[in-house]
């Protein structure tokens, strides 16, 4: 049984560790403050204020057996200096009838308990009015007397500062651990930033460093990114030199047929060598993926409007929609060409099945949004992870009479999604009726 709810509890590193150093800290505090000093400094504010009751109540015994008021006034002008005291007779209308203590003064509730129980009288105590000294109302029998004395008197003040210099100790020891575990969670988040870099087909500068762990898996990280760019660099030579091979045969194939002559027979051939030379392009663009090729920063507005231009030129009917446009030009860090071929493919998908396509570039908070829609037959929704994935064609969804393909076209732009930390989503268009392509791409 799980007794943290994980929604209460701090998302990150360094919260996390702040709560398991405060947590105890506290507690620690505390148990100190309530087991071991409040209980052993009761005891000593309790003889202390003993010992003032004393006092006070054999001045007051002399007070009473004072047989007029002048003595009354001699006697408190006899003891109080020796006792401590400063006292005088108090009116009775002006007697108070309170006793004011602070809300955290726990000291103070003990004083007065035991001034109220040892001291016959006593009417009222302040402890508030003047926080150095403490001021008893009591009534006697023939008069009604104002004392006050030094508070230090009934109150040791070791608790408070012990109390002070553990929460100054505390918290110098959590600034010290805290500026320790910045210099150990740094070498973190420098290799979550590489590896999240990395995921988004980027390559930034990284060394191992740290506590021996995280350097470990900083340097497992680090021949990771190596193997895996030594398996990627000569797979895409080769697919370079292959690219290559076979465009010769197919030019020289197409330059014999140019030479036969113009028949039906010849241009029907010469459709089908066409129809090759797409779908060779179309494999290995999907093979390469682009993935040697740099990032730089693009205005992606810019590259919409290059690839909505080159779709008009070839007769296709697209309109372009900008939404949410920053105020400044938005650039942002992308490989220009496999996003190209990503958005040429969606928007092709689109003028194959559909007379009709909307595009819509949409700047959102930490992302930016391709959204590609088209009037065609559209994707149902069961096919439509199906239709993302290789060389499948889904002949029921859509009409392959209006085009050739080998089924690689949605697969590239997922391809290109998902090396830039993106995604690609499918869902129907609500404005022309077709299939909805949504290119999502980070900030």
């Amino acid at each position: 049984m799980n007794l943290w709810p994980k929604s209460i509890l701090p998302k990150g590193l360094y919260g996390r560790v702040a709560l398991i150093l405060v947590v105890p800290l506290v507690t620690i505090q505390l148990i100190l403050t309530v087991v071991f000093i409040q209980r052993h400094f009761d005891g000593v504010t309790r003889q202390m204020t003993l010992n003032v009751a004393i006092d006070l109540n054999y001045f007051l015994k002399q007070v009473e057996e004072a047989p007029d008021q002048t003595e009354v006034l001699g006697v408190i002008r006899k003891m109080s200096g020796p006792l401590g005291f400063s006292a005088q007779v108090q009116s009775l209308e002006n007697m108070p009838r309170d006793f004011l203590v602070g809300y955290w003064d726990l000291a103070g509730k003990m004083v007065i308990n035991v001034l109220r129980g040892n001291i016959p009288g006593t009417a009222a105590i302040d402890l508030v009015s003047d926080h150095k000294n403490v001021l008893i109302y009591i009534k006697t029998s023939n008069q009604s007397l104002f004392i006050a004395f030094d508070r230090s008197r009934v109150n040791a003040t070791n608790p408070q500062r012990l109390f002070i210099l553990m929460i100054m100790i505390s918290i110098g020891m959590a600034l010290i651990t805290y500026l320790f575990l910045r210099d150990q969670i740094r070498p973190i988040e420098e290799l979550a930033d590489a590896a999240e870099a990395f995921g988004k087909g980027q390559r930034t500068p990284y060394a191992a460093g740290g506590a021996n762990e995280i350097k470990f898996a900083g340097q497992a990280f680090l021949d990771m990114r190596e193997r895996l760019e030594r398996q990627i660099e000569p797979r895409t030579r080769m697919l370079s030199g292959v690219s290559h091979d076979l465009r010769t045969p197919l030019t020289r194939l197409k330059l014999g047929l140019s030479l036969i002559g113009d028949d039906g027979e010849t241009r029907d051939l010469a459709r089908d060598v066409d129809d090759m030379e797409e779908m060779l392009e179309e494999f290995l663009s999907f093979a390469r993926g682009d993935s040697l090729e740099e990032t730089k920063l693009i205005d992606p507005q810019l590259l919409v409007n290059q690839i909505v231009a080159d779709a008009r030129r070839t007769g296709g009917t697209v309109d372009l929609d900008i939404t949410n446009k920053p105020d400044r030009p938005a650039q942002i860090s992308i490989r220009p060409n496999a996003v190209r071929r990503g958005l040429e493919n969606l928007l092709t998908n689109a003028l194959r099945y559909g007379e009709q396509s909307h595009v819509t570039v949409d700047f959102q908070p930490g992302e930016i949004r391709f959204v590609v829609e088209d009037n065609g037959p559209g994707i149902p929704e069961g096919k439509r992870e199906l239709a993302t994935r290789p060389f499948e064609r889904l002949d029921e969804a859509r009409n392959q009479n209006r085009g050739t393909g080998v089924g690689l076209g949605l697969a590239i732009a997922m391809d290109v999604a998902s090396s830039h930390g993106g995604s690609l989503d499918l869902s129907d268009s609500k404005t022309l009726g077709g299939l909805k392509v949504t290119l999502r791409l980070p900030l």
